[in-house]
């Protein structure tokens, strides 16, 4: 009779665990998800509302409203093709930028040559496990929180709690709940049933507050939709939120 492995001591080895619960087409938040990625990026002319190269106009507005304090070192979790990185960096921030996908990063780089930005730099790896050289004064989510699964969200509050600097402040868009498709409602414990993510996790406002118990609420509000013509994404279908350490 074979020895039956007991290796579980740690909560990495947890986390772990759960990420092997899902079917390998279901992981797109550890570097296995890179490929899937890569092939979601490959076409630069698919009709994905956030290809633009626009910068959310949440983001826009604590900007502008100096709810962010101006020229911090900001990190940008899931980048994908720097469209928020690169008005940040034009804005007098100095920004990390990261994702797992090489695709998206060579786009974001590509961008970031054709405008002359400074400022910046691009990671490719996964946020969980890459060496980024914190503290950051921000760190800024434009969709990837969402694409996490339950039990990742402990490798999140992780990240933020080592990253983000006293006083710091954290920011994040995600699908909200009650939108028709755009993030499946699922209570946690389906996903783990299902070996899938349906697309990601939509969020009521009373989840996310909850998440975010332990950071101070500046402002949590759906998205404004932008036009075609605005120059700053917006999607009513996303929330977004602004909390400080």
């Amino acid at each position: 009779m074979s020895e039956t492995a007991r290796t579980i001591r740690t909560i990495d080895d947890v986390l772990t665990l759960l990420d092997g619960l899902f079917a390998p087409g279901a992981d797109r938040w550890t570097e296995g998800g890179a490929d899937w990625w890569d092939g979601f990026y490959a076409d630069r002319d698919k009709p994905v509302p956030f290809f633009v190269a626009k910068p959310d106009e949440n983001l826009v507005s604590y900007v502008e409203r100096g709810l962010i304090p101006a020229g911090g070192k900001v990190l940008d979790l899931g980048c994908g093709p720097g469209r928020n990185a690169l008005y940040l960096a034009a804005a007098g921030f100095d920004v990390t930028a990261v994702d797992l996908s090489p695709t998206a990063i060579a786009w974001a780089e590509e961008r970031a040559r054709d405008t002359g930005a400074e400022g910046l730099r691009f990671v490719r790896g996964d946020a969980f496990t890459a060496a980024l050289d914190g503290p950051y004064d921000l760190v800024y989510d434009s969709g990837c929180f969402h694409h996490l699964p339950p039990h990742r969200r402990v490798s999140y509050l992780a990240l933020l709690d080592r990253a983000l600097a006293p006083g710091g402040h954290f920011a994040l868009t995600a699908f909200a709940a009650g939108e028709g498709g755009m993030g499946s409602e699922l209570p946690d414990a389906d996903f783990y049933r299902d070996g899938k993510l349906h697309g990601g996790l939509a969020y009521t406002d009373t989840s996310l507050r909850t998440v975010f118990a332990d950071l101070t609420e500046i402002e949590l509000r759906r998205m404004r939709a932008q036009s075609a013509a605005s120059p700053a994404f917006g999607e009513s279908f996303l929330w977004t939120g602004l909390f400080r350490r």
